[in-house]
């Protein structure tokens, strides 16, 4: 009897040996209950949460949108008060409009400058005239003073009409040079004025953007989170009043690097959803991420150390979930779910082209 009992116990233990031991060997998926199938439970679900946030400061004049609420690109989800912004478009509109008012005036400037000139000119022609009527006659009285025929009062009186003549030229080119110089500086300034008109019309359009942007819209559509704005808040530029989620949701699963080898893009992936009952959802794996996750973590670790222990790495795989499913329309940025891939199938695309 004692011999039985311990055949028995023996035998017992010796199952239970061969059961631990299978045990550790399907949790490790070593032979022979290797499999073909990776599965992570480290995966989520992940979408474009942008947050909302004003270009400008000021007191929030009005809320349009409550928590959770659904929108549309475009709609307007609160304001800010626009009053001090639409006197400030006023005010840069004015000064638009002194900047084209001096402008006009260098063009009225310039156009009288040409007509000075055009009339000096003139005068320099009539100078000249003047001058080779004088010219003329100083020749004919000259001989006739040498010849004692005219009188030294008369020959005074050309010779003197002669230099008049002579100044008179002289002082209406310079005349004629001081017009054409005051046209060039019109011409100069006329640059300036109208860098000035530029600068005035983009502060209008600069008034502009900051009057539209009090009213603060959705980027795209999606589903809004808790709005923090409240009504008669005071809000710096920047600051968080809320967040929306477009409709747009993907898996980023990260998988230890030892699960990678047989990965391929285009592969099947079936993924578990714990929100949903574990409801299961498929997939197919879109592309791998360039680098491991801890190579983005703000605090990288250091294993150049006495003390090491090796670590299998996380890789972040993006799985794109296929279209049809009716619970897909469930999922929201942040879900837990259990990624399963089998790396024996075919990629999507072999399996189209076959």
């Amino acid at each position: 009897m004692t011999r039985l009992f311990r055949s028995t116990a023996t035998l017992i233990a010796l199952c239970l040996g061969i059961a631990g031991a299978a045990l550790v060997l399907y949790a490790w998926r070593l032979p022979p209950f290797t499999s073909t199938i990776e599965t992570t439970d480290n995966a989520y679900v992940r979408g474009q949460v942008t947050l909302i946030s004003p270009q400008l400061a000021g007191y929030i004049s009005e809320v349009s949108v409550q928590d959770f609420q659904k929108v549309k690109a475009g709609q307007v989800l609160a304001r800010l008060d626009s009053r001090i912004y639409e006197q400030k478009l006023k005010q840069a509109q004015a000064s638009l409009a002194v900047q084209k008012a001096a402008l006009a005036n260098s063009e009225q400037k310039r156009r009288s400058d040409e007509a000075r000139i055009a009339a000096g000119e003139a005068q320099v022609n009539g100078a000249k005239a003047a001058l080779a009527t004088a010219e003329a006659n100083w020749s004919r009285v000259e001989p006739l003073l040498q010849r004692g025929v005219t009188t030294q009062s008369q020959a005074d009186q050309a010779r003197s009409a002669l230099e008049q003549a002579r100044a008179s030229l002289s002082q209406a080119q310079s005349g004629l040079e001081v017009s054409r110089q005051d046209l060039a500086t019109t011409l100069v300034n006329r640059q300036s004025l109208e860098a000035a008109v530029q600068s005035a019309e983009a502060a209008v359009h600069l008034a502009e953007i900051d009057l539209q942007n009090t009213a603060i819209t959705a980027p795209q559509d999606g589903r809004l989170s808790e709005v923090g704005a409240r009504l008669g808040q005071y809000v710096a530029a920047g600051s968080q009043l809320m967040a929306i989620v477009p409709d747009t949701v993907w898996v980023i699963a990260n998988f230890k690097e030892t699960q990678l080898a047989d990965m391929r893009v285009g592969q099947p992936v079936t993924f578990t959803v714990d929100a949903l009952e574990h409801a299961s959802l498929h997939g197919h794996l879109e592309r791998f991420s360039p680098a491991a996750g801890s190579e983005f973590s703000v605090l990288k670790p250091d294993n150049a150390t006495g003390n090491f222990t090796k670590v299998a790495q996380r890789v972040p795989v993006r799985v794109t979930i296929d279209p049809g499913q009716e619970l897909s329309g469930h999922l929201a940025p942040g879900m837990s779910v259990v990624v399963s891939i089998d790396t024996a199938a075919p990629t999507k695309t072999r399996a189209a082209g076959g």
